[in-house]
């Protein structure tokens, strides 16, 4: 899709751009040394359990899902959802014997909401800090949309000892800002006008984007499901604001082009071609020829949302490339 053509399409929703209760937040007094990651799990490994928790250095509660057993799968979320948006891909494979975990990212979901912290750095460093803390060796990293640039960024500076392979689903890699060297990237004007739509009424936002590109709806002959969209609002409006609206300019703006040259475990790269918020010309067919042991799989027809829209060919993609 050209971008005129999203463009156009993300102004008729009346918004220009792009694309769950919190825990409170955990403060470290002044004059204190942070402590080291500690968990709050009681009993271990229970997925659903609201103690499920990691505290980072700077006083950051993570919440996380850990489902099932075996080897690790560790997923990273988008934007401005939360693990919540990993269910059915975790479900499947955790019943198929796969650990499967999943962890809010700072901001979001249920974890706390800091002032500051909200840059791709330190979501790569809270993701190692849940890999340590965890345990977690030979791990699968699967990063849809935001959450690919996390998995690229973790790569990037704390290598792959702990992985065996790695995902990127709908990911923003290797950048999505329009630039001189990024010709068919999406301009800033697309994301100021999310900045706009989320300072003047962030949950019509959140709704127009469910409603509109991020699963297809606004395609003729599509049959918009009330679910996906109220899921996507309410995993949106979980998030705090300051973290969600700090969140644009870190998916938009971060280059993320030297952290996959830095991959070197097995990649499976999934996009759909009919991606109106992450283009597929200026993200996965980019990232395909960026990372060293690629294999890119393109859905036909597909949207940006597509582990809900296309979860069962997903589901059996990341299986199949599991199992290889």
């Amino acid at each position: 899709m050209s971008t005129v053509n999203l463009r156009r399409n993300l102004l008729l929703m009346g918004v220009t751009g792009l694309a769950a209760a919190c825990a409170p937040k955990l403060t470290t007094p002044p004059g204190t040394a942070p402590s080291a990651p500690t968990t709050t799990t009681d009993p271990p490994r229970q997925g659903n359990k609201m103690t499920n928790t990691i505290v980072t250095k700077d006083g950051t509660s993570l919440y996380y899902k850990d489902w099932g057993s075996g080897k690790p799968v560790v997923f990273s979320h988008g934007w401005p959802l939360s693990s919540d948006s990993w269910e059915a891909q975790m479900l499947f494979l955790a019943e198929r014997g796969y650990r499967c975990i999943a962890h809010d990212r700072r901001g979001h979901g249920r974890s706390s909401q800091p002032w500051h912290g909200n840059d791709m750095n330190t979501y790569a460093d809270d993701l190692a800090t849940v890999l340590e803390t965890l345990g977690v060796e030979g791990a699968t990293l699967v990063g849809f949309s935001t959450g690919g640039g996390e998995v690229a960024r973790y790569i990037g500076r704390h290598g792959t000892k702990r992985l065996a392979k790695a995902a990127l689903i709908s990911a923003i890699p290797p950048l999505m800002l329009k630039t001189a060297s990024n010709p068919n990237g999406t301009p800033m004007e697309v994301f100021d006008g999310l900045r706009a739509g989320s300072i003047a009424d962030r949950s019509k936002l959140y709704r127009d984007l469910a409603s509109g590109p991020f699963f297809g709806f606004n395609r003729p002959g599509a049959k918009p499901s009330q679910g996906m969209i109220d899921s996507f609002w309410l995993q949106g409006m979980q998030a705090g604001h300051k973290n969600t609206y700090d969140c644009i300019k870190v998916f938009s703006e971060t280059d993320l082009t030297e952290d996959l040259k830095k991959f070197d475990v097995p990649t499976l790269v999934v996009h759909g071609d009919d991606d109106q918020i992450v283009p597929i010309a200026a993200s996965a067919q980019l990232s395909a020829k960026l990372v060293k042991n690629a294999t890119l799989k393109v859905y036909k027809g597909a949207p940006h949302g597509l582990a809900d829209t296309h979860k069962s060919q997903l589901n059996e993609d990341l299986l199949a490339f599991l199992r290889a």
